[in-house]
């Protein structure tokens, strides 16, 4: 069949390339290849500027490579247009409580609650920025800081300091410096700086480092010796100015220890991180693993210890579904399924009842249990929000009719699914749906309608650069065309 070549417009070509990128970066994210996805979604932020979901992308790119500030910058940038987009309000609270602005972090996961209640990241969050709060008190962030790269910066730094302290000096009474009798008081006095110092004389056992030479010719060994010189003199200078005595010292408040719960908010985040990334990675042996191990710890706390408990229990059911639905174990995934959607609706999570509702729809598809499929689906429909969910849902609702013999009911529902894709801008969509469609008028008796959106479809194809897409729909219009 010769088909006409479509001529697109530049703002389609762009769009359909920033998607393309999207979904690179997407993938890409999936298998934990953070800067090739931070590449991708930068090119899709070039080519579209305004595409804020690129922005929610590409921090979270920032945060797994440690580059707090700037995923920061990329959320704040999601809301220039709509500040109150959820996904860019979630994540400038995950960037800022990476950051630990905890306090700024608590305000925009409870903001971000009552724009969208149903999402349970909105609770953890809460949860987790409330006993970060608790924990902090007394210090500046629970991380410590570690000392690495160029040394030469220490020499600098302490050079800034030592001058203040002379001029102090000079207006007191000349006194002998103290030297230093225990290493708590040098703790105290040098601050941050301690830290340096320990590590400073781990390297002076280093033979090997101490031999080194730098690019101006100055010996490393000689090179520490000379900062920790400056280092035990800040502390004698220091001394002078504000002499600590044991006594005192004891009195000096202790930084409270993170509390067990705290401790336990801490575990539970990193593990359901993990959960979710051997799932994404197709691990399901891994997810099934480590959610068996974790759901007997949420079932060990009491409410008082975790606030978002049922929740949690929801999202682990469902996860343990999703692996054993990998796996192959239907029977059993329908079982988790059927847990996680009970529970929520006995705690009213609506997240969850979606969620679940999708989940044991798809098992009924996948057993050709087409009808109980559609039914769960059609229950879904209120619950139903995100754009993508809704033409994923309609699409896959119109194939169970197509095969229950309903192409009437079939092709409506591809038809909404093509509206729906059409106001995203999603061409892969638009294609699935279109096919779907020419199925039904094809199977109705309607020639030229199925026509139509084979081309339709043949056409998204070329431009998304799906060639077993192509081939397939050019042998179903070759067919038609025979008839």
């Amino acid at each position: 069949m010769a088909t006409k070549k479509k001529h697109y417009t530049e703002e389609e070509i762009l769009r359909s390339k920033t998607s393309a990128l999207k979904a690179d970066g997407e993938w890409k994210y999936r298998k934990r290849n953070y800067r090739q996805a931070l590449n991708s979604f930068t090119a899709a932020i070039e080519l579209s500027p305004k595409e804020k979901k690129c922005y929610v992308s590409r921090s979270k790119c920032y945060i797994q490579l440690g580059q707090f500030k700037n995923a920061l910058i990329d959320a704040e940038a999601s809301l220039v247009e709509d500040p109150f987009f959820p996904e860019g309000v979630y994540q400038k609270a995950e960037a800022l409580y990476y950051i630990g602005e905890f306090e700024f972090a608590l305000v925009f996961y409870r903001r971000g609650l009552k724009l969208r209640h149903q999402m349970v990241e909105w609770r953890l969050g809460i949860h987790k920025a409330e006993e970060a709060l608790i924990g902090s008190v007394g210090s500046r962030s629970f991380i410590k800081p570690e000392v690495m790269g160029d040394l030469s910066y220490l020499e600098e730094e302490i050079a800034r300091k030592q001058p203040i302290a002379v001029v102090q000096n000079l207006t007191k009474k000349d006194r002998t410096p103290v030297p230093m009798k225990n290493e708590r008081t040098t703790r105290l006095l040098l601050g941050g700086f301690y830290q340096h110092k320990g590590f400073l004389e781990k390297l002076l056992k280093d033979e090997d480092l101490i031999k080194g030479v730098t690019k101006n010719g100055e010996r490393v060994e000689d090179l520490i010796k000379n900062c920790i010189t400056s280092l035990n003199h800040c502390a004698d200078f220091w001394s002078q100015e504000k002499p600590i005595s044991l006594k005192e010292l004891s009195r000096q408040p202790k930084p409270p220890k993170p509390s067990l719960i705290t401790r336990k908010a801490q575990y539970l985040t990193r593990i359901f991180d993990e959960i979710s990334r051997c799932l994404a990675a197709g691990n399901a042996k891994c997810s099934l693993r480590k959610t068996e191990d974790v759901i007997k710890t949420v079932q060990g706390l009491s409410d008082k210890e975790c606030l978002i408990k049922d929740e949690m229990m929801c999202f682990l059911h469902s996860c343990l579904g999703h692996a054993f639905s990998d796996m192959g174990d239907l029977d059993k995934a329908m079982e988790h399924h059927e847990d996680d959607l009970n529970l929520a609706r006995q705690c009213n999570i609506p997240e969850a009842i979606s969620r679940a509702l999708a989940n044991i729809g798809s098992i009924y598809a996948e057993t050709k249990q087409f009808e109980k499929a559609i039914e769960f689906w059609k229950e879904r429909i209120p619950y139903v929000q995100e754009g993508l969910e809704n033409t994923w849902m309609l699409h896959e609702m119109g194939c169970c009719y197509l095969e229950l013999n309903y192409p009437e009911n079939a092709r409506d529902c591809g038809l909404r699914s093509i509206a729906v894709a059409e106001e995203m801008f999603d061409d892969m969509w638009q294609l699935r749906a279109s096919v779907l469609v020419g199925q039904c008028e094809l199977k109705l008796g309607n020639f030229e309608s199925s026509v139509s959106f084979f081309e339709k479809a043949l056409s998204l194809a070329e431009l998304e650069n799906d060639d077993m897409a192509l081939s397939a729909i050019q042998k179903v219009s070759f067919v038609i065309l025979c008839f």
